[in-house]
């Protein structure tokens, strides 16, 4: 295959559908130009706790209060935490990484029927960085965003290469999903989760998340700074790494290891706004790499897009003061997406 031209490269990625594992597998020199990030961007080493990391919470046994403690308190001083021993088989971890490596590795014939303009179905659909209409600087990742309706449509319209994997680690999840959320609220006064379930979890979408080896790794960035808009998310890693965690109220970075059977849980901003501030959503990013191609398959916990996001009640009976007003979440969704990643910043959409 021709190389693009120098100023084709964007094209190339976005509009014919290579996206960056088009442009890894041209196996170039050099990164090209479009996805050189300025050097705030940059992860600067200088900048990364080493000795530091974020919690990793056995919840083998799901009764045990001192475990229910170590999650509240994490998702306080935090934001981010690592649970093992939660229940979802490794096969079933092993076959969505499997089936997400194959997805990715299809003709771009195959992948293009499902971007943006091609896609049988909104719920489904592939794309490159961020939002590349936005990006000014684009992001060295390809991902596919799969949003569940019901089982028939995920059957109907999600793709082959990984549907049934795809399907099967979010129902094999949910049990843990249901706890978390449980414990979370629990510790905010919050008993009656029947009532608040589309609220809380009313909404569920998984993404498929490829980083193709990189020509100039420390010129680029595989996700930039951003907190998630969910409630909270649930993330498979693989073995490779990459992810980085703001230290809460602080300039420095700690690594998230990847441990084997692991998941990482972070709290978005929905909990974080239910929560009024007592729960954080950290911002993260994703490191590049030039020497693997790295999967990771998050599960997005949101609100159904029609509900009315704010503190709590059960948070606010003490008197509180509500640091974020009520807003459509749908709305705060619709702000997250109409620009590139910019830290924390969409939470003050929601700001007093």
């Amino acid at each position: 295959m021709a190389p693009p031209s120098l100023n084709d490269f964007r094209n190339f990625a976005v509009t014919k559908g290579h996206g960056a594992k088009g442009i890894s597998d041209l196996r170039l020199d050099a990164l090209p130009d479009q996805y050189i990030q300025p050097p705030e961007e940059r992860i600067d080493v200088t900048k990364v706790l080493d000795k530091e990391s974020i919690p990793v919470i056995d919840i083998s046994n799901l009764d045990d209060p001192v475990v229910a403690d170590r999650i509240a308190e994490a998702a306080e001083k935090w934001g981010f935490f690592q649970i093992v021993n939660h229940g979802v088989p490794v096969e079933v971890l092993e076959n969505v990484k499997v089936a997400a490596r194959r997805f990715f590795e299809l003709p771009v014939e195959e992948k293009i029927k499902y971007t943006q303009e091609n896609s049988p179905s909104k719920a489904v659909r592939l794309t490159t960085s961020f939002i590349p209409k936005a990006d000014k600087v684009l992001e060295w990742k390809d991902y596919l965003s799969l949003f569940y309706v019901s089982d028939d449509e995920s059957s109907k319209y999600w793709p082959a290469a990984c549907k049934n994997e795809a399907m099967e680690f979010m129902n094999k999840s949910e049990f843990v999903i249901k706890w978390l959320l449980k414990v979370l609220m629990q510790r905010l006064n919050v008993e009656d989760l029947d009532s608040k379930e589309s609220l809380l979890m009313g909404s569920r979408r998984i993404n498929l998340n490829y980083y193709p080896i990189c020509p100039n790794p420390e010129l680029a960035i595989g996700v930039g700074r951003h907190s998630d808009v969910s409630t909270f998310t649930f993330l498979l890693q693989d073995h490779i790494g990459g992810l980085y965690v703001r230290k809460l109220e602080t300039d420095f970075w700690i690594q998230v290891p990847p441990i084997p059977g692991s998941i990482v849980i972070n709290v978005g901003d929905a909990l974080e706004i239910f929560s009024n501030g007592k729960y954080k959503s950290a911002e993260h990013r994703v490191a590049a790499n030039g020497n693997n191609n790295r999967i990771s398959v998050p599960i997005f916990v949101n609100p159904s897009p029609g509900e009315i996001i704010g503190p709590l009640p059960e948070v606010l009976e003490n008197g509180e003061k509500p640091i974020y007003k009520h807003v459509l979440y749908s709305d705060y969704v619709k702000h997250f997406y109409r620009k590139s990643h910019d830290g924390k910043l969409t939470v003050d959409f929601a700001k007093v």
